[in-house]
């Protein structure tokens, strides 16, 4: 008979309170929810409509460079000369081997800055580009 006792005292080791892990679970949610737009926006540019949408890559592969319709050059959120741009571009690469140049313009923007950064690029032999658009819907 006191088998059938002991039974009854292991029987409530099978609730698991998962309040707490619930309330984890939406506190993390709604950091993620508030977190994430600020992750990518880092100035207003009206990107061009068109492309698909690329898969995530590693932050840290990517060096991206923003374009504004008056033709200034941000890096890491820094107003900077091209040159300057170009030099912290091909240290990295050299740092990283797996790094690859994101270029955000302004679509009001004269395509001539661009060229500038991609001609640039390709005489330092840095040649992994995305130009990044606003995809189709």
């Amino acid at each position: 008979m006191r088998r059938f006792s002991q039974r009854n005292s292991l029987v409530t080791l099978n609730d698991i309170n998962i309040t707490p892990l619930l309330d984890l679970a939406f506190v993390l949610l709604i950091i993620f929810i508030i977190a994430t737009p600020m992750l990518e926006q880092s100035i207003d540019l009206k990107l061009p409509q068109g492309g698909t949408p690329v898969t995530q890559v590693e932050s840290k592969d990517a060096q991206t460079i923003e374009v504004t319709s008056r033709g200034e050059y941000i890096l890491n959120k820094r107003k900077m000369p091209l040159d300057q741009v170009i030099t912290q571009v091909e240290a990295a690469t050299r740092q990283n081997p797996n790094t690859f140049v994101a270029v955000r313009a302004d679509q009001e923007g004269a395509y001539k800055h661009v060229a500038a950064v991609l001609d640039a690029c390709q005489k330092r032999g840095i040649t992994r580009f995305s130009l990044k658009t606003f995809p189709e819907r």
